[in-house]
């Protein structure tokens, strides 16, 4: 059934399809004292705007009505006035029109709507950073060295690389690997992470090796390390929120800042990728391990239960490796703690 869209944020009608994320059965849940009205101002997100509103702000698509088969979704920017409306008894988000009779259509950069979520901390590694398997990173072409017998090469240097390298992308990323990945259950190898420290352009290939002069360097490049094609598809930065698939469970391994603490719009490694049906967009409850105290009146070592501290959002998925960013953490986090799915038990 197709649903006529009255969002008012540029004083367009839109006709939108249905989303294609599974309809609910259960209606969304409000914050018990949400706003009759709320300002956007600079810095908000839609994740962050609706969580005056609703119990679970990652259900913000829902709350706005929006279609992931939209392009251009329902942009809006610091001054204006939102406020709460019911269509066909759900909660909807829309913007208070100005009072004016006239159609006008207003002026404002794109760079000034309101994204989704913070984006800002995302680009390095939704660009910046692979997880290749065993297999695939022992096929990878690899650094030689530089001329002169150089081991160490910087911007303008000419490096020699042996392997198979894709010719049909004249610009090649130098790839250094930093960490293995291994699953906390099962003891699976996951993955090699890798980090960018180059940029790189084809010259000349006789027979399995080649030569490439360096364009840009953020580190030195060192023998061994990768060659890998620069990635051409454009960098996903609008995502839609949706529940992880039900029974979903994952661990986290690492954080990719390196810090031992994890807080809100921190990075993090998890152990479930593509191969256990994950996508970017894909939201966890992230649960702490429980503390382990003494039993003041038995003496025994008691392990407390797991608690609710957070929510994750899947940026960026490999085979058996995601990239996740928490979105709220009402306590620390840490390494080791585990995710579930909202819909878990529901």
């Amino acid at each position: 059934m197709k649903k006529l869209l009255g969002m008012c944020l540029a004083s367009w009608l839109i006709l939108s399809t249905p989303t294609q994320v599974q309809a609910r059965a259960d209606q969304i849940q409000l914050q018990e004292n949400y706003p009759q009205e709320y300002v956007v101002v600079k810095g908000d997100t839609l994740w962050d705007i609706s969580g005056h509103f609703l119990e679970k702000p990652w259900r913000w698509p829902e709350l706005w009505d929006i279609n992931p088969q939209i392009d251009d979704p329902h942009w809006i920017y610091p001054g204006d006035v939102l406020y709460l409306t019911w269509v066909n008894g759900q909660p909807k988000l829309r913007v208070k029109n100005d009072g004016r009779l006239q159609p006008h259509a207003r002026v404002s950069k794109l760079d000034n709507a309101i994204p989704g979520i913070a984006l800002k901390d995302l680009y390095a590694f939704l660009s910046d950073n692979v997880v290749l398997d065993d297999t695939l990173l022992a096929q990878t072409p690899y650094v030689l060295g530089g001329r002169n017998n150089r081991i160490i090469s910087g911007a303008g240097d000419r490096i020699y690389a042996r392997g198979e390298i894709d010719l049909e992308h004249s610009t090649q990323n130098v790839y250094r690997p930093a960490k293995s990945y291994i699953d906390p259950e099962t003891q699976e190898l996951l993955g090699y992470e890798l980090l960018k420290v180059a940029e790189a352009r084809v010259v000349s290939v006789k027979a399995d090796i080649t030569s490439l002069d360096i364009q840009k360097s953020r580190e030195e490049v060192r023998v061994q390390d990768r060659v890998i094609p620069s990635p051409e598809t454009r960098i996903q930065s609008v995502f839609y929120p949706v529940a992880a698939p039900a029974e979903s469970e994952a661990t986290i391994l690492s954080v990719l800042r390196g810090v031992t603490k994890i807080g809100r719009y921190d990075a993090v490694a998890i152990n479930k990728g593509s191969r256990e049906g994950l996508k970017s967009g894909h939201v966890f409850i992230v649960y702490t391990k429980g503390e382990t105290i003494t039993d003041p009146v038995t003496q025994e070592e008691i392990t407390l239960p797991s608690e609710e501290a957070g929510t994750l959002m899947v940026f960026k998925t490999f085979e058996k490796v995601s990239y996740g960013l928490v979105m709220t953490a009402t306590n620390v986090l840490s390494v080791g703690d585990s995710l579930r799915s909202p819909d878990f038990y529901e």
